[in-house]
């Protein structure tokens, strides 16, 4: 919400989602698919503080204003490429891809089940698989950007609709698919960013053994050397299943 002092910021829509596409005439040779998928490509090889509008132009062989046919500014590019990764995680038939593989509405079959635990342990494992081959992609939910392309509306879909198959509604359903989503770019976020040398863990674990009398649980429990990514993100989702199985039902 705004006030009168922030018409001039409110008045703007950033989004590339939100923003009318400009049609000219005589499409030029370069797609807005080819961008993105060069982008992705980009991204990965060099990470997202590498990524500049005239290197993706140079991937490209083209020169950098015959961009701006698709899009306005990096932040655009990101917002794209970051709705292509969602693009690789099923929602039907295991397949994944493009426009949502499940239907036009993106619900896939598998996710329909009775058991609706094991439906949203399908989707978030699914998003996090996505998100560790793309390891730049889970540092993007920290930008100041609205997460509403095609294929990334498609998942939370099917996401809510499991949920709501599970009892929730309303703050209840919205708090639970958050949550959620937070645990898996938490998740992938911390995994791909972390950087620590067996001999960084080795000289740090024996420092929070000297302080023991500080850091007593720290010690005991071998704190540098809890690196079970996939365990802890399993056992994670299982709290996270638990608190909701628990709320879930019981109105607003």
């Amino acid at each position: 919400m705004g006030n009168g002092c922030d018409q001039g910021k409110d008045d703007q829509v950033h989004s590339v989602w939100l923003r009318p596409r400009r049609v000219p005439k005589g499409e030029p040779p370069l797609t807005l698919a080819r961008i993105v998928e060069a982008a992705v490509a980009l991204l990965d090889e060099e990470g997202i503080d590498r990524l500049t509008m005239r290197r993706l132009a140079d991937r490209l062989a083209v020169a950098a204003p015959s961009l701006y046919w698709h899009v306005d500014t990096k932040d655009d590019v990101i917002d794209l490429a970051v709705d292509a990764i969602f693009g690789e995680v099923p929602v039907a038939g295991g397949g994944g891809g493009g426009g949502g593989g499940g239907g036009e509405d993106g619900r896939g079959d598998d996710w329909r089940g009775e058991d609706w635990r094991a439906g949203v342990t399908a989707v978030v494992t699914a998003w996090r698989t996505a998100l560790l081959r793309h390891p730049w992609a889970a540092a993007v939910p920290a930008r100041r950007r609205p997460t509403i392309g095609p294929n990334f509306l498609a998942r939370m879909e099917v996401l809510q609709a499991t949920l709501v198959r599970g009892g929730l509604s309303g703050t209840r359903l919205a708090a639970a698919a958050w949550a959620l989503y937070n645990h898996v770019f938490g998740s992938a976020g911390a995994q791909t960013a972390l950087r620590i040398t067996d001999e960084e863990r080795r000289v740090g674990q024996a420092k929070l053994t000297a302080d023991r009398d500080r850091y007593p649980t720290l010690a005991d429990n071998g704190y540098l050397y809890d690196d079970d990514w996939d365990g802890s993100f399993a056992t994670g989702l299982e709290f996270l299943l638990d608190g909701i199985a628990g709320r879930a039902g019981r109105g607003s």
